[in-house]
């Protein structure tokens, strides 16, 4: 076979391929060739398999057939699992395959999120110059999220607008205004979408901390095996992928303020090693020798009952202790109706002028939508109608028609809604049952937790 004589992308290792075809010839012979070009290879003969393989490790690319034993000339299996692998992960290259090549289909494939298109029988160094750019590319990209993430995560400049005027919202902000100016550890606990994120976002910026970083990490979307070195950090070579030192998220708050959000979901493991963080003052990143000594404060955000959590066996209550020197819960949207009006305000000459719409308010039967609404997934719901209804609006005020919500409209059948309506559909319902409770709602709907975090990011509620 020919070999292509341009160097690999520089790296400090040899980049990792996943190549999927349900043919095992097919397989080994790609096996075979890149392996020969330095590449390390790993291979899965399924679409459920190449799920797992990108969800149980970091790939530079994906090689991927869009024909399977169950579709075999129609690409559709293949075809949807690129827009899986999409929404996996943006930044990971997909570079697909077939038999029966097509414009369209190519076209398609592209449309979902793929990068490149190779015909079968393939071209060698075609397919390896192809290869090799889309994972230059994927490195690139991916090196400059990592660098926008990290800054985002450093500078979060002022306090954010909180918009609460009713009774309900009215000793949430007193404890918040005695607290802020203090060290003290706060547990903050109210349902998915009530704006936890933003009161922490406040009492950081109220603080004499203000100066110093706000590090927010999402617990509930973090795995187990990525926790320690996440959280801690690691030095080269602590593990097979730790290719260069990583400081962890507790050293990055310095000084600062680190928000644990959806502390509930950690498992008791790693509850055991967040303790003794907090316990000794102290980080040790992964594979090093010593201690660090930590200076943070420690908000927590949960839209679970930690005392129940306690009660069952899921949660340690020495951390809970730890973690709740001072509670702040937050009412659900239902129970502070008097601020529906300003928030969706607000909401809406934020989206108008973001997307350059001449909106002045809302004609009275949307309003009225608005006001009698369930909210479900509360504040965060609202902010993700109004920018859906600012984007549909034709006229100069948004109509009943342009919520889209519940009895704004005749409803249709479930089966005419887009598969992307009826998830969504389903989660909110999931979400009221259970009083906006995502544990109980993921174990009603079959997911994991954070699989189900993941969804209500994905469909802003």
């Amino acid at each position: 076979m020919p070999s292509s004589q341009e160097p690999l992308p520089t790296a400090s290792a040899a980049p990792h391929i996943l190549v999927a075809d349900d043919q095992p010839d097919i397989r080994e012979a790609l096996r075979l060739l890149l392996k020969a070009e330095g590449y390390s290879i790993a291979t899965a003969a399924s679409p459920a398999a190449v799920l797992a393989a990108v969800q149980g490790a970091d790939f530079d690319a994906v090689l991927l057939d869009l024909n399977y034993a169950r579709d075999t000339t129609t690409g559709r299996e293949g075809l949807e699992l690129v827009s899986e692998l999409q929404a996996l992960d943006t930044t990971l290259p997909t570079v697909v395959m077939t038999a029966w090549g097509s414009v369209e289909k190519a076209v398609e494939a592209m449309r979902r999120g793929a990068r490149d298109f190779i015909e079968k029988p393939w071209d060698n160094p075609r397919l390896l110059a192809t290869l090799r750019t889309q994972v230059e590319l994927g490195r690139a990209l991916r090196r400059s999220r990592r660098l926008e993430s990290e800054n985002r995560l450093l500078r979060r400049d002022g306090a954010p607008e909180l918009i609460a005027g009713s009774a309900a919202m009215r000793p949430v902000l007193q404890l918040m205004e005695r607290v802020a100016p203090s060290d003290a550890n706060v547990l903050i606990t109210g349902e998915h979408g009530t704006g936890k994120e933003v009161v922490a976002q406040w009492i950081h910026a109220a603080s004499g901390r203000a100066a110093r970083p706000l590090v927010a990490v999402n617990l509930g979307g973090l795995s187990e095996s990525l926790f320690e070195s996440e959280m801690f950090g690691h030095v080269k070579g602590a593990f097979t992928d730790a290719r260069a030192d990583r400081i962890g998220r507790i050293e990055l708050a310095e000084g600062g303020t680190l928000l644990l959000d959806e502390i509930a979901t950690l498992a008791l493991r790693q509850q055991a090693k967040l303790l003794r963080v907090i316990e000794t003052g102290e980080v040790e990143r992964v594979g090093a020798s010593r201690s660090r000594r930590i200076d943070v404060r420690l908000l927590s955000a949960t839209n679970a009952d930690l005392h129940v959590e306690v009660t069952e066996g899921r949660f340690r209550e020495d951390l809970l202790f730890r973690l709740n020197t001072i509670e702040i819960h937050l009412p659900p949207l239902r129970e502070r109706r008097d601020d529906i009006r300003v928030l969706a305000d607000y909401f809406l000459q934020r989206y108008a002028a973001r997307y350059r719409k001449p909106l002045s308010g809302f004609e009275p039967e949307a309003l009225l939508t608005l006001e009698t609404h369930p909210w479900p997934g509360n504040v965060r719901e609202l902010d993700h109608t109004l920018e859906r209804a600012v984007l549909l609006a034709q006229g100069n005020s948004i109509r009943n028609a342009d919520l889209g919500l519940r009895g704004s409209g005749p409803s249709p059948r479930l089966e005419e809604l887009p598969l992307e309506e009826v998830e969504r559909l389903l989660i909110r319902k999931a979400l009221e049952r259970h009083g906006g409770n995502v544990s109980q709602a993921a174990k009603m709907l079959g997911l994991s937790r954070s699989a189900l975090y993941r969804r209500l990011q994905h469909h802003g509620l």
